[in-house]
């Protein structure tokens, strides 16, 4: 991922559309492509199964949220700490981890305006 000497976000928070967030991962977290588009097919295939809309925009939001905390490299550094923590610590740790995991991705869905988790 490149990074930012000044802290600042690597890049302006994209449109939350397939090919905006797609550019954005490519760009930041080139590493994670692969599961972007994974997880897009599924989202894909699951919406037409049930002539739903709702698995891709579940898909659209969580992706959106990745690269708000990716784009930003100090939020990015504490989210990555706090997974290693969830497991590699013990239950305590386990959930004090997951505690801050979840404040970090409420944050960044009440920065998207989306809903909570």
């Amino acid at each position: 991922m490149t990074t930012s000497a000044t802290g600042q976000p690597l890049i302006p928070q994209p449109p939350a559309t397939v090919t905006a967030l797609r550019q954005a991962v490519a760009q930041i977290a080139p590493a994670a492509l692969p599961a972007f588009t994974r997880e897009l097919d599924q989202a894909a295939d699951q919406s037409r199964q049930a002539s739903d809309l709702a698995p891709l925009q579940r898909f659209i939001a969580q992706w959106a949220v990745y690269v708000h905390i990716q784009r930003q490299p100090n939020i990015a550094k504490e989210f990555r700490h706090w997974e290693d923590a969830a497991e590699t610590g013990d239950a305590t740790q386990a959930r004090r981890a997951a505690s801050a995991i979840g404040k970090l991705l409420d944050d960044a869905h009440a920065a998207l305006g989306l809903p909570s988790r």
